[in-house]
């Protein structure tokens, strides 16, 4: 595949490339593909109007669609079910996770502060058996000797983002195509670009989620972060919610949860201002960052300690770290979960190198090799979000600085080197050239019953982003990155 034939080349006259901006901007704006910005006044005796904090932007985009191949991009798919088994598989699996975690020491605050409430509420025992995840698992296309494979950067098992404003931006570079507003000399035709199923199948997996709670007139929680800018993203949840299955959503922040929140009767229900939560929803609590205190900690664990059916639970958070990824790679650790061998098969060909800071031979070898090549590598804590892996010849000084017990808090993954392409990124109304390199994110709803019979495994749509290729991460909230769609080849 040659570097996205070029269709954002520089040979298109600027009149032209302005108009498409002009369009797309417009469309953008027009169909909700946004992002919240806060208001500004310029006198300083002005006071924000407390209810309206906020104006909105468009979501930053890539103004063409980014040439993807065809075959990847359908195993992608068909990878996904197997990876909703296996991580519901590794979320039952307490021996498995408790090995997990006390691998890392106490390398990480965050992981054993999430294992505490995962341990008090095993020993407790579960007041909801239904297990509902909404994950997205993320790839690159690796190039090497001119072959193209599908590898797989991370999976992630809570507060996957983009499912709404994903689907928009292919919409949004459809419509270019279909009005024909793309040059003739772009040869994009809308018909590779594939339909992005993601505006819907979150929320439809949510509504599942609460009619088997059971209870008609309960409403879902959103938990999500203050002062949230890609809000408008989550509120396309919450509309398609209500307008397409009649079920209600609200907002709140962890802080509260603690102050809002109780738990009633001996089943534990979850009560919010009168309201039974049938499902708890989660677009925050990911990061250290969302436990400035205590009072977020006490309101996770109430919520864990709760009946509503938690998306995801503790359990799923701490099967989504890095560690566990790194373990996956270990001959024997998938069969532990997967007896068909043709899907073990499968999933092992979307690993690339994963190495913990251990003993073992293969974790000596890949340091040695760190030494030699640092560039073929990328260090990764155990965090989601952009703007925490370590790259390349910032490895070694990293490194040294830390104790043996804290390098267990991190994994070594084999550097992915995806083709560079070029595009146009539309950021703030203006549209830069860069040379960029895309992500590609499957999302997968997994929905089991009560006496743990699958009720949903299935793949629902998919995010792609795009960021410079001098940019080593990716995250678009983060400010790293901008959304875009497959252009199937």
């Amino acid at each position: 595949m040659s570097s996205s034939t070029n269709i954002s080349d520089n040979t298109m006259i600027n009149t032209s490339k302005n108009l498409i901006v002009r369009h797309a901007i417009d469309w953008a704006l027009a169909h909700g593909l946004n992002y919240r910005v806060p208001l500004t006044f310029t006198s300083s005796t002005q006071a924000i109007p407390e209810p309206i904090k906020y104006a909105a932007t468009h979501a930053p985009f890539a103004l063409f669609p980014a040439p993807f191949p065809k075959i990847c991009f359908q195993k992608a798919k068909d990878l996904q079910p197997i990876y909703n088994e296996l991580f519901h598989s590794i979320s039952k699996d307490k021996e498995f996770l408790d090995a997990a975690v006390k691998s890392l020491g106490n390398s990480d605050n965050f992981i054993t502060n999430l294992y505490d409430i995962y341990q008090k509420v095993q020993n407790e025992g579960l007041a909801q058996k239904i297990t509902f995840g909404i994950h997205r698992s993320d790839y690159m296309i690796h190039n090497k000797n001119n072959e193209q494979t599908l590898q797989q950067v991370e999976f992630n098992t809570i507060a996957s983002s983009f499912s709404s404003l994903s689907y928009l931006t292919s919409e949004l570079h459809r419509y270019l195509a279909k009005r024909q507003i793309y040059p003739e000399s772009c040869k994009i035709d809308e018909k590779n670009i594939p339909f992005n199923n993601s505006f819907l199948s979150i929320a439809n997996g949510i509504a599942k989620a609460h009619e088997l709670y059971g209870v008609k007139d309960a409403v879902v929680v959103m938990i999500v972060q203050p002062n949230e800018r890609n809000a408008f993203d989550q509120r396309w949840i919450e509309y398609n919610l209500f307008e397409k299955h009649g079920v209600k959503l609200i907002r709140k922040t962890l802080a509260e949860i603690q102050q809002e929140a109780t738990l009633e009767g001996p089943d534990k229900k979850l009560m919010i201002n009168g309201q039974e939560i049938s499902v708890a929803y989660y677009r925050a609590g990911y990061t250290p960052n969302d436990y400035p205190s205590d009072i977020e900690w006490q309101a996770r664990l109430k919520i864990e300690r709760s009946k509503a059916v938690k998306c995801p639970n503790i359990a799923y958070h701490l099967s989504g770290t890095k560690k566990i990824q790194q373990m996956l790679a270990v001959p024997g650790n998938l069969e532990r979960f997967i007896k068909d061998q043709e899907k073990v098969k499968f999933i092992r060909s979307s690993f690339t190198g994963l190495y913990a800071f251990d003993q073992s031979e293969s974790s000596k070898e890949a340091l040695e090799r760190l030494t030699k090549n640092p560039d073929d590598f990328v260090m990764k804590p155990q965090r989601e979000g952009g703007g925490n892996n370590i790259y390349g010849k910032d490895i070694p000084p990293f490194l040294s600085k830390l104790s043996e017990k804290e390098k267990e808090g991190y994994i070594l993954m084999d550097l992915i080197r995806p083709e560079i392409q070029e595009s146009t990124i539309v950021r703030d109304g203006k549209a830069d050239d860069f040379k960029v390199i895309s992500e590609l994110g499957i999302y997968g709803i997994y929905l089991s019953d009560n006496n743990d019979k699958p009720v949903i495994n299935e793949q629902g749509g998919y995010l792609l982003r795009t960021k410079s290729s001098s940019s080593n991460e990716g995250g678009v909230a983060s400010g790293y990155g901008c959304l875009n769609s497959p252009l199937l080849q």
